[in-house]
């Protein structure tokens, strides 16, 4: 799901680039303002949770590779902002040390997986679940019973995590596969990643929609019981 240099043309990546920036910065500011100085210790593990599972990268047919992020389990501990720059810390470290992924394509990747992927699994989440927010959350935790809000915040995020790598597979197989409409040569012939959508979008969505989301959301709900009973203070709400 790492898109190398390459594949992308300048206006793709460029575009991305200039996408991600701003959420980069609003990141880091919501950080600022929410995150004391005992967090930022989970905020490198999360980090380096998310660049060790994401090395874990297993060969599906159609020629493309798939892996777990974490987004969404991220999302949950840390906070969706909080998420999406320690797995953009995670993907800039891969591209550079271990060219996982390209240089020229870090802003898609991050926008892919760390904005898409965190910001789409854990707003999933939080509708399914009712997890607490500030103000509404309260009331919603009065008036549920604690099994069943906890059995819905492991569906919310079973469910969010599936979405979640969906998301960002989706659109890495919508960049790739407008490349032969955006960038050509004067013979007609394809500048960068030479396939179509119509190929782009099943080889990489049908081994994510059958084998790795399944494994995102089993990994996430595992991982979220593991902690509930052993650091329960790490959920968010």
């Amino acid at each position: 799901m790492h898109i190398p240099d390459g594949y992308l043309g300048p206006i793709t990546y460029g575009s991305l680039w200039g996408g991600i920036i701003p959420v980069w910065i609003y990141a880091s500011k919501k950080i600022k303002e929410i995150f004391k100085a005992s967090h930022v210790p989970l905020l490198a593990l999360s980090s380096a949770f998310s660049f060790v599972i994401m090395m874990f990268n297993v060969p599906i047919p159609g020629g493309t590779t798939g892996h777990a992020t974490g987004a969404t389990l991220i999302a949950i501990l840390i906070g969706p902002w909080a998420a999406t720059l320690a797995l953009s810390i995670s993907l800039i470290i891969q591209a550079f040390l271990f060219g996982d992924g390209g240089i020229t394509a870090i802003g898609a990747n991050c926008f892919n997986i760390a904005f898409a992927g965190a910001i789409g699994g854990y707003g999933i989440y939080r509708l399914i679940s009712g997890a607490r927010g500030k103000g509404q959350g309260v009331k919603t935790e009065l008036r549920t019973p604690n099994s069943e809000l906890r059995t819905r915040q492991l569906i919310g995020a079973g469910i969010g995590a599936y979405v979640s790598i969906n998301f960002a597979a989706l659109f890495a197989a919508i960049e790739l596969g407008i490349q032969p409409i955006l960038h050509t040569g004067l013979d007609g012939r394809p500048l960068y990643s030479p396939f179509p959508l119509s190929i782009t979008i099943p080889s990489i969505m049908i081994g994510n929609l059958l084998i790795f989301g399944i494994i995102e959301a089993i990994v996430t709900i595992l991982v979220l019981i593991y902690l509930r009973k052993s650091h329960p203070e790490l959920i968010r709400g």
